[in-house]
């Protein structure tokens, strides 16, 4: 709600200063639907131009996410390091053998069964099962582990960050579309040169407002949007970096409260829980 609440003052203020300083909104009434067809359309055109139909889709999507923001909170990173505080419980206990019934079919988990948001997140889940199940293929090379992991959230990373980059290319490219706006504005005052001054400066004004939409539009509303897309997405990969931390930790033998503080570090000073309320949710763990 803050972006919708930062962009509506944005427009407040510029409008309300332009207005309070004795500027008619009849011109820009006027001008504004057609500027905005030349600027808008000519940015979706090009926003389609340099993207695949499957990266326009995840920019839309994207937007739902800017305005809700990250959706993992202090309650979030509590369920997954109790989860991975389960397992490598489990591992270090009965074995890595021990954890097969529960990557194999986590759906059918009691573990998590116990966290059903986590479940539900397919790619929580499926870091979780698939780097579990390579420790029980004798993949226990915490280096190894550690540079596969990091590559992988690497790479979901750069794509989850596509959105960003698309809006932000946007943005750079508005203010050019709006003086492409503006010189057909210009160009069509200039074929009525023998009009009157006052019919000419109206055309002229009009003109001017593809260079004022341009601007506002990219430096008021596409750059800060793709600022905010980048922020939600770093944010939300940290959820994951907790998975990395605490596996990778197991692997190098520590005992699965280390291995869980290793990966609470990890989590964003916002949405950290305390030592505290981890060992209570850790300790209150029952798990069938």
């Amino acid at each position: 709600m803050t972006t919708i609440g930062g962009f509506v003052f944005l427009l407040a203020c510029v409008f309300g200063s332009y207005i309070a300083s004795g500027g008619s909104l009849g011109p820009l009434i006027e001008a504004i639907p057609f500027e905005m067809l030349t600027i808008g359309g000519a940015a979706i055109g090009t926003f389609i131009m340099s993207n695949s139909m499957h990266d326009v889709k995840h920019t839309l999507g994207a937007f739902g996410k800017m305005l809700k923001g990250a959706v993992f909170h202090k309650a979030d990173y509590i369920e997954l390091l109790s989860l991975l505080y389960y397992f490598a419980r489990l591992a270090s206990t009965k074995g890595a053998m021990a954890l097969e019934p529960h990557i194999e079919k986590p759906e059918e988990s009691a573990a998590f069964q116990k966290f059903p948001k986590i479940l539900k997140n397919h790619h929580a889940c499926a870091l979780i099962c698939d780097y579990l199940r390579m420790v029980g293929m004798n993949a226990d090379d915490p280096n190894q582990i550690e540079d596969v992991m990091a590559r992988e959230l690497k790479k979901t990373l750069a794509e989850e960050l596509h959105p960003s980059h698309a809006m932000q290319s946007l943005a750079d490219g508005l203010p050019a579309l709006g003086i492409v706006a503006a010189v057909l504005g210009v160009i069509k005052t200039m074929s009525h040169i023998n009009e009157p001054p006052a019919v000419l400066g109206a055309m002229i004004g009009g003109a001017l407002v593809g260079t004022f939409l341009g601007v506002l539009l990219a430096y008021g509303m596409a750059g800060p949007f793709a600022s905010r897309m980048k922020g939600v997405v770093d944010e939300e990969a940290k959820f994951y970096e907790v998975i990395r931390a605490v596996l990778v930790a197991h692997l190098h033998g520590n005992a699965p409260q280390v291995s869980v503080e290793t990966g609470r570090k990890m989590a964003p000073n916002q949405h950290m829980p305390s030592f505290a309320e981890l060992e209570a949710a850790v300790q209150a763990l029952q798990i069938a």
